[in-house]
This record gives structure tokens, sequence and C-alpha cells, in this order.
């Protein structure tokens, strides 16, 4: 507790996560889980959270029921631990091995219950209330100035990688001196991790980069014929992706379904008959849940394909019309956000080099922009 009245005691004076996050790597605190980096968002649900908030008898009268309210104390105060706030389902993935079968895998999907769906339990409070409102205040009014840059236009954002393998995030600086701002792209490692980041990535003057990958890659664009090759080269890209015989692999999870409605009718009959217990057929009727679900997905992303590779097909002929309409020097006239999309639709990614930057997808394949 110590350390947690630290952290809001750092909060309350003005202190957001990341800063916070800096202090205790510098102070040598480790995490709970024993990390010399401690997580923004472990740091973000602790100052956030009902547990730490000191509050009066008379205010958890709505929360709990009456028989607990009167085992209280009156004058003390107490936080409030949610049990039941998180639920968690299971399910099974399909996904494609390497001798051309499936595999399955278990992922977990968690959501956060209303409050109204979950259990109050009142714990002695430790911090001041005091105290713990102020932080709050402070963190509320401790907004991300990088939201206020959005309307920028970053024609690279989302594509760049750094040397590190991370993606590259957007970051403006503000001059002290004559109140400019100064836009990069930094490694989103080192932006979160600070001290604690090994990357040696320095960051990446926006305009530069913008200015000499839009250089490179309005020069492909004015060659309609390259055009059409890349684009007809992530079309067959996508045609191979599929499986062999969607037809069948259709009819395969169709059947599959089906199966599973007749295993739960035959498990609940042998339930009936007392050859299995009712935690048994629970335990059997959640398999059969999770491999239906997994079925229908497959099923779904079957038909999500066909229309992906449709859609694809008529991406290309629109793009290819616009652009054997657009004259060259309509493409400088483009806006940052418009050279943003035409990077994506032609998937580029972009990753910085000290001798350049490379750049790979539809119309070229690790190319260097040269200047």
């Amino acid at each position: 507790m110590s350390v947690v009245e630290r952290i809001f005691r750092m909060a309350a004076g003005g202190l957001g996560p990341q800063a916070i996050r800096t202090r205790l790597h510098g102070e040598g605190t480790p995490s709970p889980t024993g990390s010399p980096v401690w997580p923004r968002r472990t740091l973000e649900q602790l100052l956030r959270s009902d547990l730490y908030k000191a509050r009066p008898r008379a205010e958890l009268a709505g929360l709990v029921s009456t028989e607990v309210l009167d085992r209280l104390d009156e004058d003390a105060e107490y936080g409030v631990w949610w049990f039941g706030r998180k639920s968690t389902t299971e399910r099974a993935i399909s996904e494609p091995d390497a001798n051309g079968g499936r595999r399955y895998r278990k992922a977990t999907t968690t959501r956060i219950r209303p409050e109204e769906e979950r259990t109050a339990v009142p714990v002695r409070a430790c911090l001041p209330r005091g105290l713990v409102d102020q932080a709050r205040a402070a963190l509320a009014a401790n907004r991300p100035t990088e939201r206020k840059r959005l309307a920028r236009g970053w024609e690279l954002r989302g594509l760049l990688r750094c040397s590190c393998g991370w993606k590259m995030t957007t970051h403006t600086a503000t001059s002290r001196g004559n109140g400019a701002d100064y836009h990069y792209y930094l490694c989103k490692q080192r932006k979160e991790r600070r001290q604690a980041c090994d990357c040696e990535q320095r960051a990446v003057r926006a305009a530069e980069a913008e200015g000499r990958v839009w250089a490179f890659v309005a020069g492909l664009l004015r060659d309609p014929e390259r055009v059409r090759l890349g684009i007809e080269r992530l079309v067959e890209e996508d045609r191979m992706r599929p499986i062999r015989d969607p037809e069948r692999e259709a009819e395969g999870w169709v059947e599959r379904i089906a199966a599973c409605d007749r295993r739960r009718g035959a498990y609940q009959d042998q339930q009936a008959a007392g050859l299995m217990t009712l935690e048994e057929l629970g335990s059997k009727l959640r398999e059969l849940d999770n491999t239906r679900r997994a079925a229908e997905r497959e099923l779904a992303s079957l038909k999500d394909r066909r229309r992906r590779a449709e859609g694809i097909e008529k991406d290309r002929d629109a793009l290819l019309e616009s652009m054997a309409e657009m004259v060259p020097e309509a493409l400088d006239g483009l806006t940052g956000e418009e050279k943003n999309r035409v990077y994506r639709m032609l998937r580029l990614e972009v990753a910085p080099r000290p001798e350049g930057y490379d750049v790979s997808g539809a119309l070229c394949a690790g190319a260097t922009p040269s200047g």
C-alpha cells in the first residue's frame, strides 16, 4: 500500500501514467509481477479502481444488501472490490496447418460486466478520499496532446515499422521558445518504455519521411501498367490464400454443425437415462458449443473471403480507372489522408534505414527511395 499511495500522490501532483512509470523505474520499484517496468495499463486501472476510493457506510446502501450493510462500521470508510467484474468465454479457433489440414487452438474473450451484474464487496479503505479524488481529477485533466494533432493528416500513420519490429507511432513536440509544433514518427516501444527501452531507432521527421516516400511512390503511380500488374499480384495472392476447394470446405463445416446438434440430443438422452451426471452433461455441452461456434465462424470466414476477393477486384478496376483518368499533376494535390488511403490500398509498408527507407507493397518489394 505504500507504493500504491505513492502512485496516487504522484498522480495528484500532476504526473500522468507515463511519467509515473518512468519515475518508478528510475527508483527501482518493480511492478506487482516483478517486472522492472510497470505496464501503463496497470497504472491507469489502479488509479481508477473503486477499491481505493473511500466511501462512507451510507454510500454503500445501494451496492450491498441490508444484511451486509448492518455488519459494517458506521464510522469507517470502505472501498469496493467488484466480484464478477469480468466475464471470460473460451472458444476453439480453427487454423490451416503446414500439411494442408486444420489445427485447433483455444482462445478466450473477456468482457467487462456492467455494475448491475457484479457483486460489490466492501473493503476497508486505506487511502484518504481527498487524495484519490485529486489524483483522478488530475488524471482526467491530463489529456494526451497527440489527440489535438489528429487533424494534421499523417500520411504514413500505421505504415512505418521500426527496425526493432515495433510499429512507429506519431509524436508532436512543441517548442518552449516559439511555440512551434514539430512532428515526428517514433518507435511505439521506445515511446512507451523510454529509458527502459533498448531500441536505438531515432525519431523520424514526419515531413522529411513523407516527402521522400511520396516522391518515390508517386513516380511509380505515374506508370499505369505497373499499377495494373501490382494490383493483379494482390488479387492473385488473395485468391491463393483460401483453401483449394472452398465449396467442399463449406460443406464440411455445415456437416460439423449438424453433427454438434445431433450429439447434443444424444448427450441429453444419456443424462435423462442416468448414464451421465449433470456436471458431465454441462461439460460436454460446453465443448459442443465451442466446436459449433468455431464451425460457424469458419463458415462465415469462407463467405467473407469470397466477398473480399470480389471486393478487391472491384477496387482494382476502380483504382485503375481513376489512375487512367488522373493527370500526373493531380497526384501532387492529394491530401495527407488521401495519400494514406492510397498507401493502404497498395498494402504499403515502410521501414526507416540509415541509407533511406525500405518500401514494400503492391508496386514495389524492398525498394529504397533515394534522396
